[in-house]
């Protein structure tokens, strides 16, 4: 998978339901494999200038359309 596949999904928070944001880059480990994902926070209609941090441990699963994470905000 491309990261400009990973930028496509929604990424939902099964925490509350909600939408977090879109991811905008991933750090790597020595040996290429994601270690976290720099999301840019979702305000309403529009993305602020904010960005978090999701830790690959974090990823419950990764569909078609979305990614879950488990991330208590």
């Amino acid at each position: 998978m491309m990261l400009s596949d990973l930028q496509t999904k929604d990424i939902i928070n099964v925490f509350d339901g909600k939408k977090i944001g879109m991811i905008i880059d991933v750090s790597l480990d020595r040996e290429g494999k994601i270690i976290e994902m720099s999301v840019q926070r979702r305000r309403l209609f529009f993305f602020s200038g904010s960005t978090f941090k999701i830790k690959w441990s974090q990823i419950d699963k990764i569909g078609k359309d979305v990614i879950l994470v488990n991330v208590n905000m």
